[in-house]
């Protein structure tokens, strides 16, 4: 056996422990995020709230990206990424309980600012996880251990609905209907006060969890990398005197920022789509799952093609062109089939951030902890894009409201996967 073929051999079992740490945190933080498709329905009848209320979930939890994450960077420099994400595993248990508490006395603006903090732990995890991810091995390759999060990530998410709908919303099918039946005031509040106090239990659970999962990170043998050392291509990132000199993550940003909002919108924002079909909640309770299940197929099907057969750029130029023809498919069609075709963008949304996160930070060197946490604000899409949806549709025909916000973020991406990931490196 050749010295080369032991050195990588040695190279992936030095690799595989903190992999599997680092995918256990993906499955945590895809567990929470993806329940706020369901929660959104769960707070729309709870709180007997309109849409655009409603989408305040996916406002409060995505903001908090944009707010924190470039505190988010300054906390990693100071603690190093292995203490930094227990942090972040220990800020998202205090909002479990805040969120549960302030659900459980009927405050839905507290519940927000639960929800904004359980973001915010996220953000510092995010900020940590996804550089450390991109630099463990050969930048090139990125991608493929970019897509392995993305299983544990969109697996937890397949799951959570399904979670979420067993404790919380079951027999929510004539709910709303019983509400109205009420003889008086004081019965209908007493059937929404036992409604929302389902979610407290589940929501403690989850912060003890989050406690010892902090605690067993920081006792566990995760490496402490040096991003500036690991992510540096050429003299440019040294002779470089800010951010402005690498375009590419700029224009990565605004990438990131697109997608996040295209991804929410099939993920989250799908049982809403639904029940603007006339689809029943019992169905629409689960529709989440539906798009996460689609996204682990795609997360299969890039993990078989990249970066042996195809580059993940040009992965990222097809999948965008996929979204186009899905977004399409979902505006002319109704019913079922249309939701079928919002779940497809799961699909193609797959390989989408571990395609845009590695060639945004590509060659950052000592910036590359800046760099990730500009990408990470960008996730704040999440919370703008929804939200233009819910007020647009008010107006407009939903469907072609839709259409008309996710094409452009779809185009855009192809424009990046085609082009934008490469301009300014011609300035080494």
């Amino acid at each position: 056996m050749s010295s080369i073929t032991l050195a990588a051999g040695e190279s992936r079992r030095a690799t595989a422990g903190p992999m599997i740490i680092i995918g256990v945190l993906f499955f945590i933080f895809g567990f929470v995020t993806w329940l706020n498709g369901p929660l959104t329905i769960f707070v729309k009848l709870a709180f007997n709230l309109d849409d655009v209320s409603a989408f305040l979930i996916p406002v409060a939890f995505y903001i908090s990206y944009f707010v924190l994450a470039l505190p988010a960077a300054t906390v990693l420099k100071r603690t190093g990424m292995k203490k930094g994400m227990a942090l972040g595993l220990f800020a998202m248990a205090v909002g479990a309980v805040l969120f549960g508490q302030f659900i459980n006395m009927r405050n839905y603006h507290g519940a927000l600012v639960g929800l904004f903090v359980i973001g915010a732990g996220l953000s510092l995890l995010q900020t940590a996880s996804n550089p450390y991810i991109s630099i463990l091995g050969p930048i090139d390759s990125a991608a493929q251990r970019v897509a392995l999060m993305g299983i544990c990530n969109k697996g937890a998410g397949a799951l959570a609905p399904y979670v979420f709908g067993a404790l919380v919303l079951s027999g929510i099918g004539d709910f709303e209907q019983k509400v109205k039946a009420a003889p008086t005031p004081a019965a209908a509040e007493a059937l929404l006060n036992s409604f929302a106090a389902r979610v407290y239990w589940p929501y403690m659970a989850m912060a003890a969890l989050l406690v010892v999962l902090g605690l067993w990170v920081l006792r566990s043998a995760l490496p402490e990398l040096k991003p500036a050392g690991a992510n540096s291509e050429t003299d440019r990132a040294h002779a470089a005197g800010s951010l402005f000199a690498f375009p590419h993550l700029w224009l990565g940003v605004l990438c990131l920022f697109l997608y996040v909002g295209a991804e929410v919108m099939a993920g989250d924002a799908i049982g809403i789509y639904g029940q603007a079909l006339g689809l029943p909640l019992e169905a629409t309770k689960h529709f989440t799952s539906y798009t996460m299940f689609a996204m682990l197929f795609g997360y299969l099907v890039g993990l078989l093609l990249i970066p042996r057969y195809i580059s993940q750029q040009s992965y990222l130029a097809v999948s965008a062109v996929l979204g186009v023809l899905f977004t399409l498919g979902a505006y002319l069609t109704h019913g079922n089939i249309s939701v079928g075709f919002v779940a497809a963008l799961g699909f193609a949304n797959a390989m989408m951030w571990p395609a845009i996160f590695p060639l945004a930070i590509r060659g950052l060197g000592r910036y590359t902890e800046l760099g990730s946490a500009l990408l990470v604000m960008g996730i704040a899409g999440g919370a703008i894009i929804p939200q233009l949806f819910a007020h647009l549709k008010q107006h407009a025909d939903f469907q072609l409201v839709f259409a008309a916000l996710m094409a452009p973020c779809y185009l855009y991406i192809l424009f990046y996967g085609l082009r934008g990931y490469r301009v300014g490196h011609h300035a080494g």
